[in-house]
């Protein structure tokens, strides 16, 4: 595998079960060092063990939603502003990451609004309201990077595309890599890499590709 992503870009990744979508993410956030080659930002190896505060920066600007969207027993704020103090939590930015993730109009129509607690483990949301919680979260935290894995599976048709066409109106200061498998989802990407048995099949634009 061979790549290059220039920030500000909308990457597609696709590929059948198997195929090596959420271990190339892995490698790229750092989670996982590659067998072979390097991963390089900005020039820097970040799995070089002289390296390693670079890969804790590297790491701290990455916003990543999986599929499956961890929770704690709180409420709607606390699980959007995640890992933030309820006293240090900014509402204003709480109810922007939401409106941008397009749950904002179910949470107000909750009695006790985003103070409404989830339950353990999100026990009181659907799956498509647990991963538009999980999508507002990654916008509250203001990323550089964000990585949807598979973050809009749970999500009908509709709901899906108001919900890309949010993410895809941020700034292109923002770099975006989406991996689906739910083609129409890729069709906002400016390149779309196809892998197939952990190597890269094809690449091109959304287009070509789909």
């Amino acid at each position: 595998v061979d790549i290059r992503i220039q920030a500000g870009e909308r990457i597609g990744i696709i590929g059948t079960t198997g195929s090596g979508k959420s271990t190339l993410v892995d490698i790229i956030m750092g989670l996982l060092e590659p067998s072979k080659g390097e991963v390089r930002i900005d020039g820097f190896n970040i799995n070089e063990p002289k390296n390693h505060s670079k890969l804790s920066e590297w790491r701290s600007i990455i916003a990543h939603v999986p599929q499956s969207i961890f929770f704690t027993d709180s409420s709607i704020a606390e699980n959007i502003a995640f890992g933030v103090h309820p006293l240090e939590i900014d509402f204003e930015r709480v109810k922007d990451a939401a409106d941008k993730a397009n749950i904002s109009s179910l949470i107000e129509s909750y009695p006790n609004k985003y103070k409404t607690t989830v339950g353990e483990r999100g026990v009181n949301l659907s799956g498509g309201q647990q991963q538009r919680i999980g999508i507002a979260r990654a916008l509250y935290k203001r990323a550089q990077i964000l990585i949807l894995d598979e973050a809009t599976s749970a999500l009908d048709n509709i709901t899906e595309k108001e919900v890309m066409d949010s993410i895809e109106c941020q700034s292109r200061d923002l770099t975006i890599i989406i991996i689906s498998h739910r083609l129409s989802t890729l069709m906002g990407t400016d390149r779309v890499i196809e892998l197939d048995d952990g190597l890269i099949k094809a690449v091109g634009s959304p287009d070509k590709i789909i």
